[in-house]
């Protein structure tokens, strides 16, 4: 199982790295889909933009994609299941689940 991320934040992507030590981060939305495959997993900080753009594509390879994002912002965590993300969650729940979500 392959990691990849895009979480732009340091702070953030510091602690997927701390679980993830394998884990691949790309600089764009757009270099997800051509990063990854079936039984990858990839993890997606809804909240940036073009995030939403990318999620049916990326459901269409296989991977399972695992979003967070504000747990105030209902109709981004409903936009993105929409949109074929598989595992949406508020951001303290991701970063509570990580060890077990990619470790």
């Amino acid at each position: 199982m392959t990691v990849i991320a895009f979480v732009p934040d340091l702070m953030d992507r510091s602690k997927v790295a701390a679980v993830a030590r394998t884990a691949r981060f790309v600089g764009s939305p757009a270099d997800l889909a051509p990063a990854c495959g079936p039984g990858d997993v990839v993890v997606v900080d809804l909240g940036r933009p073009g995030v939403l753009d990318v999620l049916p594509s990326l459901a269409a390879t296989g991977a399972r994609v695992i979003g967070f994002g504000s747990h105030v912002d209902r109709p981004l965590l409903d936009a993105a299941r929409a949109a074929g993300c598989a595992e949406v969650m508020a951001r303290s729940a991701f970063f509570a689940r990580l060890r077990d979500l990619v470790g």
